[in-house]
């Protein structure tokens, strides 16, 4: 029985990137083969060598919402900081607020000259809270003006330019947080891949709450996923089966896309199929991949469920292995840091 406490590394702390690099494909990239073992030091664009013509490259077209507001309660001029998760229903949203003991239900939160404010409508565990924002105009364009790119907590450096945290393919609004497997790609490198035969595919999930939350029980069993919106078209599902039809790859950018893409192979008993939807699938050792054959990834949190996916596909062993030597070697961790293909 495999424990949270099995996933556990040694990472130092210099080694989290602070900063995104200046040229998004010069980062490093470490090649793992899942049944062998073996790994290569490589660099980003020699991601190139390992497409074949007519296999899919799967991306989150996921915008990330610049989610984190600040506000005051107008009875004491206290100060909140509340970062959006997930819309609900309306002008209903499930948020995290710092502090959240001075967020009782009833609470008001004026964010900005006022132009936007809320209502805590509901307690959840964790500093959860459930609440109404009222405004007159678009939301989004009130949202855009007020607030900030939700960084994840380890990242300490401000972010000069937030679209740095945005894919050059973000498309559709509504995530917490980026999914950053894509960040690697420029638009130059995808044409590229496309010039090569490579069919590119997008997908939609927003990243929720499950980022900003740590595995908190030793036994897996015990460990429950948070539900993140997902939608896969007609017109990726039909893309995808061609390249399956004709025997071509399906190679997933970020966790995020693998885990919308094995709901739904989960779902229809492998079967590619339009679809759309909430999943809480929780993907560990002894997972059997139903769409999935290779992905690119980042360097995930010790203990995290990032790393337990990736173990799934290329196991344990060979996964903390992989990082010990991409500790060993200075590669760059998490957001901002260098990638992995893992085949």
């Amino acid at each position: 029985m495999l424990k949270t406490s099995d996933f556990d590394f040694y990472l130092p702390e210099e080694l989290i990137a602070q900063t995104p690099l200046e040229d998004r494909s010069s980062s490093r990239l470490l090649v793992l083969d899942s049944e062998s073992g073996k790994t290569a030091d490589k660099h980003f664009t020699d991601i190139l060598e390992e497409f074949n013509p007519g296999d899919a490259l799967v991306l989150n077209n996921t915008r990330v919402l610049p989610a984190r507001l600040h506000g005051v309660k107008p009875d004491t001029g206290g100060h909140l900081e509340v970062l959006l998760l997930k819309n609900i229903e309306g002008d209903h949203w499930e948020t995290l607020i710092k502090h959240a003991r001075r967020a009782k239900v009833g609470t008001e939160i004026v964010f900005g000259d006022g132009a936007l404010k809320a209502v805590v409508k509901e307690e959840l565990e964790h500093g959860g809270r459930i609440i109404e924002f009222q405004y007159d105009g678009i939301f989004l364009e009130i949202l855009e003006s007020l607030g900030e790119m939700p960084l994840p907590p380890y990242i300490k450096e401000k972010l000069d330019d937030p679209d740095r945290y945005q894919t050059v393919y973000a498309k559709e609004n509504g995530s917490a947080a980026a999914p950053t497997a894509g960040l690697h790609f420029t638009n130059e490198l995808l044409a590229e891949l496309e010039a090569r035969g490579v069919k590119i595919v997008y997908l939609t999930l927003h990243v929720g709450l499950g980022t900003f939350r740590p595995v908190s029980v030793e036994d897996l069993d015990q460990h429950e996923m948070h539900a993140e919106f997902y939608q896969l078209s007609p017109q990726a599902a039909k893309e995808l089966n061609e390249v399956r039809e004709k025997g071509g790859k399906i190679i997933a950018v970020g966790t995020t896309s693998i885990r919308t893409l094995e709901t739904i192979g989960t779902k229809f008993d492998g079967a590619i199929q339009a679809d759309s939807g909430w999943t809480d699938i929780f993907i560990a050792p002894g997972y059997q991949f139903k769409v999935v054959e290779a992905f690119i990834t980042n360097f995930h949190l010790p203990k995290s469920t990032l790393v337990m996916l990736v173990s799934a596909f290329a196991g344990r062993e060979n996964v903390l292995a992989a990082y010990n030597h991409a500790v060993k070697e200075r590669y760059r961790f998490f957001s901002f840091g260098d990638a992995m293909f893992v085949k």
